[in-house]
């Protein structure tokens, strides 16, 4: 054995075993380490610590000392049958074999290999929609509970079994990593690594045998570190690229038509193949699968739900008009969302309890110092002074009112308080004007800023 692990470990390391007559589990427990991980070393998956392979070292040599045992040679002449092989080795082997190809008897042999009882929506959804599909692009918008997760897990876990996928990448919110890492080898035994900045700092994590399977969160990736990795020419294109939470990608069209994409949107647009991009931000492949998962799919502005679909077919929908002019049938084929009133049991029994929604009226107090007259001049304030300001968009003044009136539905002190910090902000811009540290173009990229600024309201109260 080499002194130190190297390309030839896999087979040197399957060798000593068999010549200890050791099973993997057996090795494990002489070595002091989890019987997945010398599988992973069999398999070219993880390279063994020198700490580990120096104890291999030992083993090996514990092998030389014993006398009468005879040295291994290379075998001559072509391979014959063993017929003193070990039979549960032999009878592993033939079953793997079998259920190799199991999805030819099982349409849906993904469930049988999995921790999973599959709903009526999550078949639904993997079995008539999307594995019938030889280039999926595809928007997964159900409810907030229905499963997504679960429903891509038996979409790959079925992939892989057909032989049809072999690398994967997923590309969900910071926040969600463990969760996807979690559940896709809980659930359906997919081991994947997670990528992170760091990472990618001395070496390319998007090669080598443990880059088939990454999740990666989406913040991370489109920092020009990673993605500078993932464009490097040596790097294999991925089969299949998923998007978790995707509404939260992020692209707006704005009052004078401008165009205006983040960080996040651009990474979208690299991996999903459109053309035109800027430099900074092509790739030299694309995936032949999309996956975008989100149940919010339109947040109330028609752009940014088209910038959802465009992702899907760049090509065919490069312009708004053209998604208007989109036939229904075709927008089937990438497209399902369900809410939780239609999904059931396999018994047909509703999943979810019946939602009741209810508006329940407030009669405000009337008179001349009230509730009602504070309201009504508060929403006067904000439609006739607040937005006459002609550097403030329209969407921004919009969602100044729509936060001074839950503020004020809070509670008069709320209201107050939001007052007080803008006659402290107005002070402060009027000083810094009258003093040459800010100019109208800065107080412009000011304005502009407060679009993009994160309603918590919206945010933090959502799925």
């Amino acid at each position: 054995m080499d002194r130190t692990p190297g390309k030839n470990a896999p087979r040197q390391i399957k060798q000593l075993r068999r010549r200890l007559g050791l099973t993997q589990v057996a090795l494990a427990e002489r070595l002091g380490v989890s019987f997945p991980t010398v599988n992973r070393w069999e398999n070219s998956k993880s390279v063994p610590s020198q700490l580990a392979w120096n104890r291999l070292l030992e083993l090996a040599g514990e092998l030389e000392d014993e006398p009468g045992r005879p040295a291994e040679s290379a075998p001559k002449g072509p391979p014959t049958l063993d017929l003193t092989a070990r039979p549960e080795g032999v009878s592993c082997l033939i079953e793997g074999e079998r259920l190799s190809f199991g999805h030819l008897a099982n349409p849906a042999f993904a469930t049988e290999i999995s921790n999973i009882d599959p709903l009526p929506h999550q078949r639904i959804a993997v079995y008539d929609q999307m594995l019938g599909q030889a280039r999926l692009r595809f928007l997964l918008a159900d409810d907030a509970g229905a499963g997504k997760t679960i429903m891509t897990g038996l979409y790959i876990r079925e992939m892989f079994s057909r032989r049809l996928l072999r690398r994967v990448l997923i590309v969900p919110p910071a926040g969600l990593i463990g969760n996807w890492q979690a559940e896709l080898q809980v659930l359906f035994n997919l081991t994947f690594n997670v990528v992170t900045g760091a990472d990618a700092k001395n070496a390319n994590p998007f090669m080598g045998p443990d880059s088939d399977r990454v999740i990666v969160s989406v913040d991370t990736l489109a920092g020009s570190r990673v993605f500078s990795r993932l464009r490097e020419e040596q790097v294999e294109p991925y089969d299949l690229v998923v998007f978790d939470e995707a509404h939260k990608l992020s692209v707006d069209r704005g009052a004078d038509l401008r165009v205006r994409r983040t960080d996040r949107y651009r990474l979208a647009e690299a991996l999903a193949g459109v053309r035109g991009l800027d430099p900074a931000w092509r790739l030299p492949w694309s995936p032949h699968h999309l996956l975008l998962l989100t149940a919010t799919p339109h947040q109330g502005k028609d752009y940014p739900y088209y910038g959802l679909w465009r992702l899907l077919e760049p090509d065919v929908l490069s312009t708004p008009e053209a998604f208007d002019q989109y036939p229904p049938q075709r927008r089937q084929a990438h497209f399902i969302r369900r809410t939780k009133e239609e999904m059931v049991h396999l018994s047909g029994k509703p999943l979810y309890p019946k939602r009741i929604s209810d508006t329940l009226g407030y009669d405000l107090a009337q008179g001349e110092v009230s509730e009602q007259t504070l309201y009504d001049e508060t929403t006067d304030y904000m439609r006739h002074v607040y937005n006459r300001a002609k550097l403030l968009n329209r969407s921004a003044a919009r969602l100044a009112m729509s936060v001074l009136q839950r503020r004020l539905a809070s509670s008069t002190y709320a209201l107050l308080r939001s007052f007080e910090r803008r006659i402290d902000k107005l002070d402060e811009l009027i000083r810094q004007v009258q003093e040459g540290r800010l100019t109208e173009e800065q107080l412009v990229v000011l304005q502009r800023r407060l679009a993009e600024e994160e309603d918590v309201f919206d945010s933090k109260t959502a799925d």
